[in-house]
């Protein structure tokens, strides 16, 4: 038995909670509201269209994409 704490997920809940959207098993699901609201703003701020029908990887990326165009994901 290891006694390394990161092998517990308890010790550590959300370990891997950052996954690459192209291997999230539900990421070919439609976005969640929060994404499709959040996306939406960005989307404003950036001056870009905003996509109601995308994946919720695909809403990922651009979230990711347009945070670093607006300064939000510093």
């Amino acid at each position: 038995m290891s006694t390394d704490v990161t092998d517990d997920p308890k010790q550590h809940p959300t370990g891997n909670a950052v996954k690459d959207p192209d291997h999230w098993v539900t990421g070919d699901e439609p976005m969640t509201g929060a994404q499709a609201s959040y996306l939406q703003t960005l989307s404003e701020e950036a001056g870009e269209e905003f996509d109601p029908e995308l994946s919720k990887a695909d809403a990922s990326k651009a979230i990711d994409a347009l945070q670093d165009r607006t300064g939000r994901g510093d």
